[in-house]
């Protein structure tokens, strides 16, 4: 016992230096690597300069403006443009800026997410999961719908809106980006819910749930990534929409990207083009604010089987 309490760990000075025997070859770059490389950094010159200009002629003045070197970085920068195009600019006959037609897209963007969404998800559930008689036909009726020019339509739906009382209105706008969204929005959630088993499903109708029940408790929290996409896609779409605006809202009901279109095309004197850009980097603002704020999830998405089928 003594002996074994005299022992005392050796203390490790130095390490024994270690050979490897199979050495890591270095990475080297390839030439479709340098390739493409250069070919995305082109790419992204080609979409970034143009943004660039526009920004930075945003906080320009006019007399630097007038000078031409576009690529210049503001003497002086100043938000008088950005000002100017919210609160002061004229969109035809009147001059409030794009104040009004944000708060218009705002009033159309919210129900035609909430309709569209919402009954896209149901049908799109009811035909992946539930024997639907003529799910077939009904799929390839939607395929063609979705790829329909809106310009042959228009008119049947001009009618349609005036019969129901709402043509020049908000709710006419929403209505028809329901309308225009239901097909492809149908396709995506139902190839989708096609991945989900159907033994799912089959064990909760044996413990007396109902169409809705099954839908509300157990495919509804399971489908959280298809959200995130149809939810980004139909915001970029239905914000950036010009053609619907102008045909179905009227004066008083014209949405951001009618405002910008008009004031920019439609003008006396002096072109303003600080106050122009300005007007559309603002109107670009909320849908690149969704994107990053959200892409991480979209691309999760796109990645779990969003658009697959």
């Amino acid at each position: 016992m003594s002996d074994i309490a005299t022992i005392r760990p050796s203390v490790v000075t130095a390490e024994a230096p270690v050979e490897v025997m199979f050495p890591r070859a270095k990475k080297r770059i390839k030439g479709r690597s340098i390739a493409v490389l250069v070919f995305l950094t082109m790419a992204a010159l080609f979409f970034c300069i143009p943004l660039y200009v526009l920004v930075v002629t945003s906080f320009k003045s006019m007399d630097q403006i007038r000078e031409g070197a576009i690529f210049s970085l503001p003497r002086e920068w100043t938000i008088e443009p950005w000002v100017y195009a919210w609160s002061q600019a004229c969109s035809g006959i009147t001059c409030t800026g794009l104040r009004g037609g944000f708060w218009n897209s705002v009033a159309i963007l919210f129900p035609s997410l909430v309709a569209s969404i919402s009954l896209s998800a149901v049908t799109g559930y009811a035909l992946a999961l539930w024997n639907v008689r003529w799910t077939g036909a009904f799929l390839f009726l939607l395929f063609l719908c979705a790829f329909v020019p809106f310009q042959i339509i228009m008119y049947p739906l001009i009618v349609i809106t005036v019969g129901m009382g709402i043509y020049g209105s908000l709710w006419a706008v929403a209505f028809i980006h329901t309308v225009l969204s239901m097909p492809v929005l149908t396709l995506i959630f139902r190839n989708y819910y096609k991945d989900i088993p159907a033994d799912l499903t089959k064990a909760a109708m044996m413990d007396s749930g109902s169409f809705w029940q099954i839908f509300v408790e157990i495919i509804l929290p399971m489908s959280g990534n298809i959200l995130i996409v149809v939810l980004i896609m139909q915001i970029t779409h239905i914000w950036n929409d010009y053609l619907i605006g102008v045909t179905f809202g009227g004066l008083g009901a014209a949405p951001m990207t009618v405002n910008l279109a008009n004031m920019v095309t439609v003008s006396t004197g002096t072109v303003a083009y600080n106050a122009n850009m300005a007007a559309a980097l603002l109107t670009a603002i909320p849908p690149l604010f969704i994107y990053f704020l959200l892409g991480k999830f979209f691309v999760q998405g796109i990645s779990a089987g969003a658009i697959k089928g």
